[in-house]
């Protein structure tokens, strides 16, 4: 444990505070712990699990991709076709990278969940754990929402999908039962352990989902989490002056003393939030603008040929992708806007009752928020809605360019 954050938990000041934790952090722990990401502490043997899961999840991903990437070099020759196989392929390996991202960034991670938990053990009045909870409940309904879209899109492609799939005759006169994931048959008789493909590819829709609802769900627990810090500090501020939520014997300087530790310690778990998350982000942001595209490329194929299981699947995948995206631009720019609302809090108090050395301080608080708190995709584009309408803006410039050269 960071030495830091061990100094701040020796005693908590909040009774209710596992209660607390383990309300925000449910959902966020039975995803990430599912694949291994979500910091545990087991004694013995159990201590190897995470790296054993995530190690066979890994080659799990890239066996089902490496047959699918050979299926189409080598054996599919219709160009509708290879597209369709081409976001598929496209979605898992992006999601094994994000996997990777997350797995290289785990001890920052944990890091930051230790930040969280001392967090909700110092909360010494009411008003600030009301507050942190507005925002816990945000948090913990942005993680199931951004969960059910993701389970019941990637649900529908490995059984609706599956199912409508059927088998054909080849020219040896056998029948062959295709699956969702594309296989190489040169390798082996995939027909004769189809089953087993069959579960190694549901496995591979599951860690790609989980992974992608993973992300999103660590985002919006820890900037929720930051919202709620900041909605204390402008409290805070609200409280310089009179100081009814503060101690009774407590003077304005070290009210003001208080306000800035606690404004510089939520920006620097800001800045190490944005550390985990811009790997991540960046291969969402990007692979998603390709990714959605072609789904809505799909979606046309298929009202086109009135295939209805296929329409009704890819668009269930489309609406859980456009939607984890929007969120994470949700989440970001919902950190934007918290993190400029310190220095307007500055501006509305009664500043004119202060000393002059007050309200010198008072200026450089609010000119570190002029310089917001943000979540970036790669630290190359700060996500925000503006950025989600750009998302949307060139899926659809890319989806009339693959229109225009296939047909």
């Amino acid at each position: 444990m960071h030495p830091s954050v061990r100094n701040d938990i020796d005693q908590p000041r909040n009774p209710n505070y596992k209660k607390d934790i383990v309300y925000v952090t449910r959902h966020n722990k039975w995803v990430l712990n599912s694949i291994g990401v979500w910091p545990v502490v087991l004694n013995g043997v159990g201590q190897f699990l995470p790296k054993i899961a995530i190690g066979l999840y890994n080659l799990v991903l890239f066996f089902v991709v490496m047959h699918c990437v050979l299926h189409v070099v080598f054996e599919q020759k219709d160009p509708v076709m290879v597209l369709k196989i081409l976001g598929l392929i496209c979605f898992s390996i992006i999601s094994m990278m994000k996997y990777w991202a997350l797995t290289a960034r785990k001890s920052k991670i944990e890091y930051c969940i230790e930040q969280l938990y001392a967090d909700w053990k110092q909360v010494e009045f009411q008003r600030d754990r009301e507050l942190m909870l507005k925002y816990g409940k945000i948090g913990r309904k942005l993680t199931m929402y951004s969960a059910v879209f993701m389970y019941s899109g990637g649900l529908s492609y490995v059984t609706i999908k599956q199912y409508a799939i059927g088998s054909y005759v080849d020219e040896f006169n056998r029948t062959i039962k295709m699956l969702v994931y594309p296989t190489y048959n040169a390798l082996y008789d995939v027909q004769k352990s189809r089953e087993i493909m069959y579960f190694l590819q549901c496995m591979c829709e599951y860690v790609s989902d989980s992974v992608t609802a993973g992300a999103c769900g660590l985002a919006a627990l820890f900037v929720t989490h930051v919202c709620g810090q900041i909605d204390i500090v402008m409290s805070r501020i609200d409280d310089l002056i009179d100081g009814k939520f503060s101690e009774e014997d407590s003077t304005l300087k070290v009210r003001l003393v208080e306000i800035v530790q606690h404004h510089i310690r939520t920006l620097k778990f800001s800045a190490m939030i944005e550390t985990v998350l811009q790997e991540v982000c960046f291969l969402e942001f990007f692979g998603s603008t390709f990714v959605i595209c072609l789904l809505e490329y799909y979606c046309i194929v298929d009202w086109e040929q009135n295939d209805k299981i296929g329409l009704t699947t890819y668009s269930l995948l489309l609406i859980s992708l456009t939607f984890n995206m929007f969120l994470l631009c949700y989440i970001g720019d919902l950190l934007i806007e918290k993190s400029t609302n310190v220095g307007i809090s500055c501006c509305m108090i009664d500043w004119y009752r202060l000393p002059a050395k007050t309200v010198q301080d008072l200026i450089l608080i609010i000119a570190m928020s002029n310089n917001p708190a943000k979540i970036s995709a790669g630290r190359i584009v700060d996500l925000s809605l503006t950025s989600f309408a750009s998302v949307l803006k060139t899926s659809f410039a890319y989806l009339n360019f693959i229109r225009k050269t296939v047909t």
